[in-house]
């Protein structure tokens, strides 16, 4: 018996989470080779009937393995808490109480609380609860059936207890790791652009927000290219709006990978994107979209986008002033960004005076 069954108490579909049970699967691997280690134990103790009721829990552990595996899992569920109940059980009547065999009871309240709806984990709990005290007061009027000697029980307790402390800590270790990923993911939502991984407008306005904070303490420069795709409505009118997404995907790395480490770069509307780039005046600024537009005339469209078209951009580069704000800053790029589209677009255009 093993305490990692804690880790797949029932679950309502609604709320299954494919990696929740790909850990019970986990579990249930474990928790057989725990129960064979348990075989051999209890041979050298001298209690042949514990020792064979393992073999009992391997297979029970193995049918819930190949359940879960299939995705039968309400009848993985069911061997597993078998498993635990009766185990638990059989060890404390057969050996006592001073076993430790009802520790691995406990194991089942994480798992109950983590993966179940409210009112079944109140009753889970509660029928828990009762059966954990329904066995400790059993023990109060009737003695142990099959007693072993004093330190083979010492032995037995000892190795339940230090089992049930790995899985506790193996299992805490999990949840953290869990939840973690899960803020990481609804960090990664809130602040990302699904298509392009650039960030939002939304996380690029408080990024932008930072930088004039900055700017108003040191007075450093910082220069915004407003840039937007040429003709893209022609690609997704010709092509298709899933052609049109794979260009986006492409444009966003060129972007990219022509920029700093330290500039700011996010997705500004459909085919527009912004990039702030600290520390940088405008001039400096323009060298910066220059490059973008040459490496846009570089590429190999055709063969990265499955689009026969040479796409380019039109950018507008413009730099923070004193009492500007967002709006401001921004405003003059996209001035600088409309002339360099009604020149004939394929270029970079500065901020006027």
């Amino acid at each position: 018996m093993d305490s990692l069954n804690l880790s797949i108490s029932y679950e309502p579909a609604r709320q299954r989470r494919p990696q929740f049970w790909r850990l019970a699967m986990r579990c249930a691997q474990i928790a057989g080779t725990v129960d064979v280690a348990f075989f051999a134990l209890f041979l050298a103790l001298g209690s042949p009937i514990l020792a064979w009721v393992n073999v009992v829990s391997v297979a029970m552990y193995a049918g819930a393995y190949y359940a879960l595996k299939y995705r039968i899992n309400k009848i993985a569920v069911v061997l597993i808490w078998a498993e635990v109940l009766s185990h638990a059980a059989l060890g404390i009547i057969l050996i006592g109480w001073e076993s430790g065999f009802h520790y691995y009871l406990l194991m089942f309240i994480p798992a109950i609380c983590v993966s179940a709806g409210r009112r079944w984990a109140i009753y889970a709990l509660l029928t828990l609860w009762g059966y954990y005290v329904a066995l400790d007061a059993l023990m109060w009027f009737i003695e142990p059936l099959q007693p072993i000697p004093e330190s083979a029980l010492h032995i037995v307790h000892l190795f339940n207890l230090s089992v049930v402390f790995a899985m506790f800590s193996y299992l805490a270790s999990y949840y953290l790791r869990m939840v973690v990923s899960a803020q990481r993911k609804l960090r990664d939502m809130a602040t990302t652009d699904p298509l392009t991984g650039l960030f939002n407008r939304r996380h690029m306005t408080y990024l932008a927000q930072n930088e004039l904070a900055r700017f108003q303490r040191s007075g450093h420069p910082v220069g915004f290219l407003l840039l937007d795709i040429d003709h893209f409505k022609a690609i997704n009118d010709s092509f298709g709006h899933e052609a049109g997404d794979r260009a986006l995907i492409v444009v966003a790395d060129t972007i990219r990978e022509e920029l700093r480490a330290q500039d700011l770069v996010g997705r500004w509307g459909g085919e527009e994107f912004l990039a702030i780039l600290p520390e940088t005046d405008s001039e400096k600024a323009r060298a910066s979209a220059g490059r973008i537009r040459k490496a846009f005339l570089a590429k190999d469209w055709k063969e990265m986008t499955g689009i026969p078209v040479d796409m380019t951009i039109s950018i507008g580069v413009s730099e923070l002033r004193a009492g500007d704000d967002l709006s401001s800053a921004v405003s003059r790029a996209d001035t600088a960004l409309y002339r360099s589209k009604s020149s004939g677009r394929n270029r970079v255009e500065l901020e006027t005076a």
